[in-house]
């Protein structure tokens, strides 16, 4: 499968928990305000609160799917959800269900068929299972979307980076990295964490794929503008 015909995005991060949907989401919501029809689809997820739990409004395939102004039908968003807070083959299994991976593939049809871009959510990093036989590298490979990755402004951001950006550079043929996202994904404290004020600087003198935008603590908008559909389109046209 090869999505390149239809621009858009592979949201990826260094690691879980470090804000991928919130990024999504405000690039979603930029776009939608320039006037673009976009599609918001995450292949699975794990740790989804069900309709009535008083966190369900939090839950990602909702946060990614009122961001893009609430395209299409939201049960297309994320056609496999599960409630553990596990890598998704185990939180099925803990369901006495499976991943279904060809599922986790054409899911993606609809939103081709439907927007002018596509902003795809992976689940933890590249090398998260995803499935019994998957891993998101795979399916990043499959889709062709060039990759953002979410990096969190933290300590031990550099290292999880690089190391990010070599999986993605060595995995089958090669990914191709869009760029980087520098996201404060917890309340800063200087005091705490001395990196705060070095890790981008950092990143852009070690990363060959640029950082192209960061994302202050509860910000609704990046620092900087971002033609995030020029980024998504780049592979679109090879």
């Amino acid at each position: 499968m090869n999505a390149k015909r239809l621009p858009g995005l592979m949201i990826t991060g260094t690691n879980t928990e470090i804000g991928k949907t919130y990024v999504a989401a405000r690039i979603a919501e930029s776009m939608v305000a320039a006037g673009h029809r976009v599609g918001v689809y995450k292949p699975v997820a794990s740790g989804v609160t069900v309709p009535g739990d008083p966190n369900h409004a939090l839950s990602d395939p909702l946060v990614l799917w009122n961001a893009a102004g609430q395209p299409g039908e939201l049960e297309r968003v994320c056609p496999q959800q599960f409630r553990a807070p596990l890598a998704p083959h185990l939180a099925a299994a803990a369901e006495g269900r499976s991943v279904d991976a060809r599922l986790l593939r054409e899911g993606l049809q609809y939103w081709q068929e439907t927007s002018e871009f596509v902003i795809v959510e992976g689940v933890g990093g590249l090398m998260s299972p995803i499935s019994d036989e998957d891993y998101v590298a795979d399916l990043a490979a499959e889709f062709g979307y060039p990759l953002i990755v979410v990096a969190p402004n933290a300590l031990g951001v550099i290292n999880q980076t690089l190391q990010t950006l070599i999986t993605a550079a060595t995995f089958r043929d090669g990914l191709d990295v869009a760029g980087i996202v520098l996201n404060q994904a917890a309340p800063p404290d200087p005091s705490d964490d001395a990196s705060l004020s070095s890790n981008r600087r950092e990143l852009e003198q070690r990363c060959v794929p640029p950082v192209v935008a960061e994302l202050p603590w509860s910000a609704d908008r990046f620092v900087e503008e971002v033609d995030w559909f020029r980024l998504g389109t780049t592979a679109a046209d090879e």
